[in-house]
């Protein structure tokens, strides 16, 4: 579900809770931004929801409209482990479609649009000293050659060990230390913070 993200925690495997996750009741199944042990998965996930309250979609939900990076470097700061899925979890071909095709619908990331030049340096947020290069508006260089952002993320992904179907590049990619999809966001609100003045 583009744009929003789930903050949760588990007594299982992650990879079992995506599973129960994908019921009738969601129209994709769950991509898994980020997982960690912590010592304290209660005290944390009550600590979470607290602090993005104010992003929360419904009262009763664990569901948020925010920039999965920002509750990842939460996270990150009291992980014992990292146990993020190094593959994508999909019953089948069905779910791996459906995803590849909201991901497409999400539209196209334009740098220049958003104060991002070419030449520009973008690090991967699984491992920084994975990077790729804006090109154009559209495109990055990774791995020397031309693709989308969301492609890069892919191939990055693989790099680290995992497989990957489609992927929200601009969530991905960090820009100055945040998103560039929180950089478009921020933009985005701004605009439309002007046009109801």
């Amino acid at each position: 579900m583009p744009g929003y993200i789930k903050i949760g925690r588990t007594e299982t495997s992650v990879e079992q809770r995506m599973r129960e996750l994908d019921k009738t009741s969601t129209p994709l199944p769950f991509q898994c931004y980020f997982a960690a042990r912590v010592s304290d998965h209660m005290k944390l996930e009550k600590t979470l929801h607290t602090a993005f309250g104010d992003h929360r979609v419904r009262s009763n939900r664990e569901f948020f409209k925010l920039d999965p990076y920002r509750a990842k470097v939460v996270i990150e700061l009291l992980a014992i482990e990292d146990v993020t899925p190094r593959d994508d979890i999909f019953e089948d071909l069905e779910s791996a479609d459906a995803v590849e095709r909201a991901t497409r619908l999400s539209g196209r990331f334009d740098f220049h649009e958003n104060g991002i030049a070419p030449d520009s340096v973008l690090q991967f947020v699984s491992d920084l000293s994975i990077t790729c290069t804006v090109k154009d508006r559209h495109n990055v260089i990774f791995n020397n050659e031309v693709m989308s952002p969301s492609k890069a993320a892919q191939q990055a992904k693989v790099l680290l060990g995992g497989k990957s179907h489609a992927m929200q590049g601009p969530i991905y990619w960090l820009y100055n230390g945040e998103t560039i999809a929180s950089i478009r966001d921020q933009r985005l609100e701004e605009q439309g913070e002007q046009l109801a003045e």
